[in-house]
C-alpha cells in the first residue's frame, strides 16, 4: 500500500490463524486482527497461534530484496513469547512472490514414515510409539510370530524388503524403525503479496490440520524424548529374554521330574528307546564321515533283559537290605550316644 504524498511505498504481510471452534461460522473469513474486542478476549483464552509451529519462514523473491534480506524466520527456543501472529513490512510497489514454510510442534513429536513401511501400514505420519504399535498388529494379522521361539518374527516379502532380513527379535523393532523415521515435511504455501491502493486488507485462507492438546500430552512428551529411556528399555527386554530362557528350562526340568515321579517305569523304557534312537541316528551319519559303532555286535534290545521281573525283585531285595544296614547303624549310633551319657 501506498503510504503519504512523497513517502516510499510500503507493504505488510500478516500470517495469523486460529482454529474453527474459537469463531462463529460466519466469521471463518476474518483475521484474528480484525475480530472486535470481546471477541479478542475470548480468544486469548485459547492457545495462541504460535503454539501450533515449531519454525516460520517466509522466503520473499530473491530478485527484488536480493539474497541477504529475503528471508524472514522465526523458531521455537525455550524462552519464546508466543504470540497471535507474524508480521512483515517491505519497500516495494509492485506484487511480490513469496513462499510460507510452516513446521507443525507436534507433541509428542511425529516422524514420516519411509515409503515401504507407510505403504505397509498405510500411515505416512505418526508418533514413534503408534508406528511400532501398527506393526505389530501387522504381525499379529498376518500370523509372523514364530510358533516355537514367541519372540521373533518370521518377515514377509514386504517386511523383508523394508529391514532387510528375513527373521528379526520383536526387541530389534524400535532399534530397526528409528532408521525408518525422518523429520516431517513442513507445510509449503505459495501466496502473492499484492499491491493494492485500498486500505482493506487482502486476505488469504489456508486450511492446516493441527493437533489439540492431550491430558497426557506432557507426560508423553518427557517420557517418549528422554533418550535415556530407550536405553534402559532395551536392557530391561534383554534382562526379560534372558529370564524368559531360565524360566523355559526351568519349567523342562519340571516337567521332566514329574513324569519320571509319576511313573518311573514307564519312563525309563521311553528315555532308553530315546536315547537309543538318538545313538543309531549318530552312527547311522557318522560311518558315512569315519566313524565307527564301538558295538558292532551288541544286539539293539540288549537292555530288555535288565527289565525282566527277576531282576526288579533283585533291585527290591538290594535296596531293602541297603536300609536294613542303615538303619542298624543309626541304631547303634544312638545306644553309644546313650551309654556315654
Amino acid at each position: 500500500r501506498d503510504g503519504d504524498p512523497g513517502s516510499i511505498p510500503m507493504w505488510e504481510l500478516r500470517v495469523e490463524g486460529r482454529l474453527f471452534e474459537d469463531c462463529a461460522p460466519n466469521q471463518l473469513d476474518l483475521p484474528p486482527s480484525q475480530l472486535s474486542n470481546s471477541q479478542t478476549m475470548a480468544a486469548r483464552s485459547k492457545r495462541k497461534f504460535s503454539t501450533f509451529f515449531k519454525s516460520l519462514v517466509i522466503e520473499l523473491d530473491k530478485d527484488i530484496y536480493g539474497p541477504d534480506n529475503h528471508l524472514v524466520e522465526w523458531h521455537r527456543s525455550p524462552h519464546t513469547s508466543e504470540t497471535d501472529g507474524f508480521q512483515v513490512k517491505r519497500p516495494g510497489d509492485r506484487d511480490v512472490t513469496c513462499t510460507i514454510l510452516l513446521s507443525l510442534d507436534h507433541q509428542p513429536m511425529k516422524y514420516k514414515l519411509q515409503s515401504n513401511l507407510a505403504k505397509l501400514l498405510g500411515i505416512a505420519l505418526e508418533t514413534r510409539p503408534r508406528v511400532i504399535e501398527a506393526l505389530w498388529q501387522y504381525v499379529r494379522s498376518h500370523n509372523l510370530q514364530d510358533p516355537k521361539a514367541k519372540d521373533y518374527i518370521n518377515c514377509d516379502d514386504m517386511l523383508e524388503k523394508i529391514f532387510q532380513t528375513k527373521k528379526m527379535r520383536f526387541m530389534e523393532i524400535p532399534q530397526r524403525v528409528q532408521g525408518l523415521l525422518s523429520m516431517p515435511d513442513p507445510i509449503v504455501i505459495r501466496h502473492v503479496i499484492r499491491r493494492t491502493d485500498s486500505e482493506k486488507p487482502v486476505t488469504s485462507c489456508y486450511d492446516v490440520d493441527v493437533d489439540l492438546d492431550d491430558p497426557l500430552r506432557t507426560s508423553m512428551s518427557q517420557f517418549i524424548n528422554s533418550m535415556g529411556n530407550t536405553t534402559d528399555i532395551h536392557n530391561l527386554d534383554m534382562k526379560l529374554y534372558d529370564l524368559a530362557e531360565q524360566v523355559s528350562e526351568w519349567k523342562q526340568r519340571v516337567d521332566y521330574y514329574k513324569r519320571f515321579s509319576e511313573d518311573p517305569r514307564e519312563f525309563l523304557i521311553r528315555w532308553q528307546q530315546s536315547q537309543e534312537a538318538d545313538l543309531k541316528n549318530m552312527l547311522t551319519h557318522g560311518e558315512g564321515r569315519g566313524m565307527k559303532n564301538p558295538f558292532p555286535d551288541q544286539p539293539p534290545q540288549a537292555v530288555e533283559r535288565y527289565l525282566q521281573p527277576d531282576m526288579q525283585e533283585g533291585a527290591f531285595r538290594y535296596f531293602y537290605n541297603r536300609i536294613c544296614r542303615l538303619r542298624k547303624e543309626l541304631e547303634m549310633g544312638i545306644n553309644a550316644k546313650s551309654y556315654i551319657c
